[in-house]
């Protein structure tokens, strides 16, 4: 069997293969939902940005850092997110970090979702308040602490939109009908934004809801194949993050060649609807194939299929049928986490022979 050492650097070979050594090999692994990295409009985009403004600003934007480009991105992301305003930051982690710094001491109480992402759970203990998780994507045991929490609660709620585990979407509506009229939601978008609901708004436009009491967070470098953090809320939010986060006023923004590349993706997933149509088109065939064969995978909207969490020696032996089939094990463990599981994630951008070729090693292993 092939060494199978996560640090080993792969090299990209095409849209769905890379080198990995000397092999070649398909992958489904990455974030990269439309494969907009490797789109030559991008490179464009980063290239005139590079000659207008250089590769760095070297300052924060509330000093000599603020350049057009960024206003530029901020306006046209408002605009495709239907939102009154968007603000952009240096990386997609860093947003609920900023969130959170504007508005330290506001709160009485922080509830999270057990499952969310590490940049949430290192955000929620910035706002000065008890914080307490609840299970996962579960309605009745959040409004069971919000019911315990007094009438004088003035509670925000931690959540990942779109959980990258397995592609499921927290519900984000139910949430709001119980909420204080003095709770807020923030949603972790960035699995979400540019991929979930009929025109790539993420979480809230698949649930309809508006901004008037959520805050949608997100990256640029997932589905949208450029780079940079992003919060969508209203114009009062916007200017308190300006005004009270560290993480946007002590840091240098987004270098200017990026946010080029950003404006080039939102303007192509604006016009990505045969795109999304291959995309689901893609998604229906390959869940059908694999539970077809017999895989309990959970129903999701987004295009993570995660394969049940196998005992170790089948694990070993699943990767080496990948493998000989020239694929690229998406084996997905994070630092300390106990268990691991295949994880495939499918792209716009995968033929159906490659689509194929996953779903028959995937076949034949359960029917072995």
């Amino acid at each position: 069997m092939a060494n199978t050492d996560p640090f080993i650097p792969l090299a990209i070979a095409g849209p769905n293969e890379v080198f990995w050594g000397r092999r070649r090999l398909i992958h489904f692994s990455g974030c990269d939902y439309f494969r907009l990295t490797l789109d030559p409009r991008l490179a464009r985009g980063a290239q005139k940005e590079l000659k207008r403004t250089g590769l760095n600003v070297a300052a924060s934007r509330l000093t000599t850092g603020d350049r057009q480009i960024y206003h530029e991105l901020e306006t046209a992301l408002a605009r495709y997110f239907r939102c009154e305003a968007a603000v952009v930051l240096s990386d997609g982690y860093r947003a609920p970090l900023a969130l959170a710094q504007a508005f330290a001491g506001e709160f009485t109480h922080v509830f999270i979702d057990e499952l969310s992402h590490g940049a949430s759970q290192d955000a929620v203990k910035m706002l000065g308040c008890p914080v307490k998780s609840f299970a996962h994507r579960n309605p009745a045991v959040l409004k069971k602490l919000l019911e315990g929490a007094g009438r004088k609660c003035r509670p925000v709620v931690f959540t990942d939109g779109m959980f990258s585990a397995d592609g499921a979407v927290a519900p984000v509506r139910e949430y709001l009908q119980f909420l204080p009229r003095s709770g807020r939601i923030f949603v972790d978008d960035a699995h979400g934004v540019g991929l979930l609901g009929a025109h790539g708004r993420g979480t809230l436009e698949l649930a309809d809801v508006d901004y008037e009491r959520v805050v949608q967070c997100g990256t640029l470098s997932k589905a949208f194949g450029a780079f940079g953090g992003i919060i969508l809320a209203t114009e009062t939010v916007r200017r308190q993050i300006i005004a009270r986060s560290r993480s946007y006023a002590g840091a240098t923004p987004l270098p200017p060649p990026l946010a080029g590349a950003a404006l080039a993706s939102l303007k192509i997933l604006q016009m990505a609807r045969a795109r999304r149509q291959r995309l689901a088109a893609n998604v229906t065939w390959f869940r059908s194939a694999v539970a077809a064969a017999g895989w309990e995978i959970p129903a999701t909207p987004g295009p993570i299929v995660r394969l049940p969490v196998l005992p170790a020696a089948e694990e070993v032996q699943l990767k080496r049928r990948l493998f000989a089939a020239g694929i690229l094990p998406p084996y997905l463990k994070y630092g300390s986490a106990i268990h691991g599981t295949f994880r495939f994630v499918i792209s716009s951008e995968h033929t159906r022979a490659q689509l194929e070729r996953a779903a028959t090693v995937l076949t034949r292993f359960k029917t072995r």
